[in-house]
């Protein structure tokens, strides 16, 4: 039996941090080949540290030859990430930081297990499993610790960039813990946040002062009171930050990505990769089917699990548990997912159109609990699949 009473807890990490840096690059990269090329295949990775970016990986082209076209593109895509975010420090300025590009041709050998041929589907990009997740507790139908833990960095990024709070820098990280009742959260215990800034002679209460606004902003009202534990720069000062300050790598944020350990993960990260990998492409599904059944009004909470081979079109399995919250058994509600959508790499790609540059703006604040944009982004938040679940049950 799940506990209704409980304190769960959840982290965050801004758009600066080392790693969120080195996954906007590789998702900046993947865009630049889908607008170039819809099908196009990559698989960026990026590492970041001291003045330097490295940027590696495969890329598959319908013309191999455009391929060394396309690559003197890399280095500004990286500075122009590097710029957005906003490192101008001696040691990691998007100006002077030493763009190293390894990408090169896909593999022939995994080219031709994933390509589809005239007489049959497209295959997966590899084998694995993905879990979607969705729960009533807040109207993003996200758990609330990631989902606020989220938006608090998003936040004090707006006033960043505003000038609003120009002594803030770039990096940071948010972690909160919040207390159920009756299975609903109802008030933040403790929020831990960690953020770069730019005036050295600022200690812990200075920069609480220049937050904690922010943060009241975008907290429901009555989560933070008397008895919250408050952690700001516990550590004291922190104006380092960024790949100066920690190495970064593409796909080391993965809980962060989704449901911040709220729901269990595949083990595989999104970033860099086109939409024929399944680790991404099926993720993104696996959330919109759990997402659809919740808005159905299904269960109040769906854990969905998709696996599949690779070169195999069709899933292998798929898993429902809504959690004892379903209003019909989780078979028949398994069923009903089943017949709702195509779940090939294809009929993935097709139904929430993402053969198109939509990926660099999922690289940090989460790919899930944001709202669809009119351009096809976040299409897998949409909650258009409801009315159909219901007939097929």
């Amino acid at each position: 039996m799940s506990r209704n009473n409980y304190v769960f807890t959840s982290e965050s990490v801004s758009e600066g941090h080392p790693d969120k840096v080195c996954d906007r690059i590789s998702d900046a990269v993947l865009d630049a080949f889908l607008a170039e090329e819809p099908e196009a295949r990559v698989a960026a990775e990026t590492f970041a540290t001291t003045n330097r970016v490295v940027i590696g990986g495969e890329v598959g082209l319908s013309d191999q030859a455009k391929l060394t076209e396309y690559m003197g593109r890399i280095d500004q895509i990286a500075r122009d990430c590097i710029r957005d975010i906003g490192y101008e420090q001696d040691k990691f300025h998007w100006r002077t930081v030493e763009i190293t590009n390894l990408l090169h041709e896909q593999s022939a050998h995994i080219a031709q297990g994933v390509d589809a041929a005239a007489d049959k589907d497209e295959g997966a990009g590899d084998q694995g499993i993905m879990f979607g997740y969705a729960t009533d507790e807040t109207e993003a139908l996200m758990p609330a610790p990631i989902l606020y833990a989220h938006a608090i960095l998003r936040r004090l990024a707006e006033a960043r960039k505003s000038g609003e709070a120009p002594v803030l820098g770039p990096d940071a990280k948010s972690q909160l813990s919040v207390r159920y009742v009756d299975g609903a959260p109802v008030e933040v215990t403790s929020i831990v946040l960690s953020t770069q800034h730019l005036d050295a002679t600022m200690d812990s209460a200075d920069v609480r002062a220049v937050v904690e606004p922010y943060i009241r902003q975008v907290l429901p009202d009555g989560w933070l009171n008397d008895q919250t534990v408050w952690h700001v720069n516990p550590t004291g000062k922190f104006v380092i930050g960024g790949p100066d300050g920690d190495a970064g790598l593409t796909g080391r944020k993965i809980i962060v990505d989704t449901y911040g350990g709220a729901a269990p993960h595949g083990g595989g990260a999104f970033s860099g990769k086109d939409p024929t990998k399944v680790d991404r492409s099926a993720a993104y599904a696996a959330r919109y089917l759990a997402k659809n059944v919740v808005a159905a009004g299904l269960a109040r909470r769906c854990t969905l699990q998709l696996s599949y081979a690779i070169g195999v079109a069709r899933p292998l399995s798929i898993y429902v548990d809504t959690h004892g919250t379903g209003v019909l058994p989780d078979a028949q509600i398994e069923a009903a997912v089943s017949g709702a959508m195509d779940l090939t790499p294809r009929g993935i790609r097709t139904a929430l159109g993402l053969n198109r540059p939509i990926f660099a703006r999922t690289a940090a604040y989460g790919h899930f609990g944001r709202a669809p944009e009119a351009d096809g982004g976040f299409s897998w938040e949409r909650t258009d699949l409801a009315e159909a679940l219901k007939r097929g049950l």
